[in-house]
């Protein structure tokens, strides 16, 4: 079995070895301050300009599609809601037809999809799953911001309980209309595809060079892996676009958004938020978010709760929600 220690892939040290040839670049109409547009930005410098993309229908299609423009240096084309698993294995089956028909030179080629949380994570899900029990060589990015932004900030199965949404708008009866816990997509992925030899959470801005990293490391794996990046969105969750960079950060290091990689079954975390001390209070993360300003105490105890239960009991903590095996009677 392959070791994370035995993948060789060029890594990227420091701010000042990013590469500064643009594969994303203007043209785009993201909004200000948003981090799928800097994810976007960082896969495609990361992965190099051999690399063929298809995004699936989500706010980063609208914003990527202004008539007769595209951000896209590298060819890209738009595809379905829930098409991003598909649209993969179409394009990697693709390259190595063309390749053995001698149609395009025998070299590396990245195959690229990306989908939002609503498109992968739950109308995607089954063409994601359908794409990692191949064979070809092809990377899935879900870039999740905690809603179908695309069409005014629906709740989606990936939504923060307790955030308000035009789906979960609160009121005087009912303070708190989203109930569901954060759909736990790379965990799901990784346990249920035990052959697929790379599955990741990232953060496009914390830490430094990780997410780039982890890009690289999945392309140079080869075959289908899968990395699942975490995107604060001024606009759906309410802050100041300037605070992106810092809202990314206090939900990672409060232990909402768990940060590992998971390499032939082996797991290491990107920031180890298991021992307490290592955690800060998910109020720090909350409090700073329009979208969570009618919680109140029991509310953000509530949440606390149940982030130091899935760190402090589960068996895989942040990815599988087992509390060890009980002994038969």
């Amino acid at each position: 079995m392959a070791t994370q220690e035995m993948i060789t892939y060029d890594k990227i040290k420091g701010v000042h070895n990013i590469p500064l040839e643009e594969f994303y670049t203007s043209g785009h109409r993201t909004c200000q301050g948003c981090e799928s547009a800097t994810t976007m930005r960082g896969f495609i410098k990361a992965a190099g300009p051999r690399s063929i993309v298809t995004g699936s229908t989500g706010c980063m299609y609208v914003a990527n599609t202004s008539y007769m423009t595209t951000p896209w240096i590298v060819p890209w084309m738009h595809t379905q809601l829930g098409a991003s698993g598909s649209s993969a294995i179409g394009m990697a089956a693709g390259v190595r037809a063309l390749k053995r028909k001698g149609k395009i030179k025998d070299e590396h080629i990245n195959a690229i999809a990306f989908c939002g949380d609503l498109g992968g994570g739950d109308m995607g899900l089954s063409g994601i799953s359908g794409a990692l029990q191949t064979n070809y060589d092809l990377l899935i990015i879900m870039y999740d911001n905690e809603s179908a932004a695309n069409t005014d900030i629906q709740a989606t199965g990936l939504t923060t309980y307790g955030a308000q949404t035009t789906f979960t708008p609160p009121g005087k009866k009912t303070r708190i209309m989203q109930k569901r816990w954060k759909k736990n997509v790379a965990g799901m992925l990784a346990v249920g595809h035990p052959t697929c030899k790379y599955i990741a959470t990232a953060c496009a801005t914390y830490p430094p060079m990780d997410f780039l990293n982890k890009v690289r490391k999945a392309l140079a794996i080869g075959g289908p892996t899968f990395i699942h990046t975490y995107d604060p969105c001024p606009k759906g969750w309410d802050y100041h676009p300037r605070y992106s960079h810092e809202l990314g950060e206090l939900g990672i290091k409060s232990g909402l958004y768990p940060l590992y990689e998971i390499v032939e079954g082996q797991v290491t975390y990107t920031y180890d938020a298991r021992p307490k001390k290592s955690r800060i209070p998910v109020n720090d993360f909350l409090s700073k978010q329009g979208r969570f300003a009618h919680l109140i105490q029991e509310d953000i105890d509530y949440i606390q709760k149940m982030v130091n239960q899935m760190w402090d009991e589960w068996e895989i903590p942040g990815i599988a929600p087992l509390k060890g095996v009980l002994k038969s009677k």
